[in-house]
């Protein structure tokens, strides 16, 4: 009975997907909402249609999106290692903790926070690469080892 108490204040429990892009649109816009989330809806003819259809498709960005809305919209505080594996629909929020103000966004900080990622990313691609040497990929059909390039193109070249 207190799981029900504490998922109802979760700020997303009865919210609707349109609910909640319109609430992000109406106060970040779109050029936030891409700069932040890198979604590819909130950037080619952003529409609040066009969003709902993509993101009731795509699980994974929908779960960014409502994460974005309950840690930067909403300002809850982070979840435990525990409710941060659930999807945000799924987290129980506390009862002492209540949403609080927006975060004031920026483009400019977006610009940061895309670096401070490639950075990580190219960090964590470089120290995988150690670890695991490319291995030959074996035909299905032939039991044959292929060679992959990075080139697709590598073997009509001559």
């Amino acid at each position: 009975m207190t799981q029900n108490i504490d998922y109802q204040n979760n700020p997303l429990h009865g919210l609707s997907l349109k609910t909640l892009i319109t609430e992000l649109v109406d106060y970040y816009g779109f050029n936030i909402l891409f700069a932040y989330l890198n979604i590819q809806c909130f950037a080619n003819n952003p529409s609040i249609e066009s969003s709902v259809k993509f993101l009731k498709k795509t699980d994974w960005a929908r779960e960014k999106l409502e994460a974005f809305y309950l840690y930067q919209f909403k300002a809850l505080p982070r979840a435990s290692a525990e409710q941060f594996e659930l999807p945000p629909r799924d987290r129980i929020v506390p009862q002492d903790q209540k949403p609080g103000e927006p975060a004031q966004l920026s483009l400019e900080d977006a610009e940061r926070l895309r670096e401070k990622r490639a950075k990580k990313a190219a960090l964590y691609d470089s120290a995988t690469a150690h670890r695991s040497p490319k291995q030959p990929q074996v035909s299905r059909r032939s039991g044959a080892s292929v060679v992959s390039d990075d080139d697709p193109w590598a073997k009509w070249k001559k």
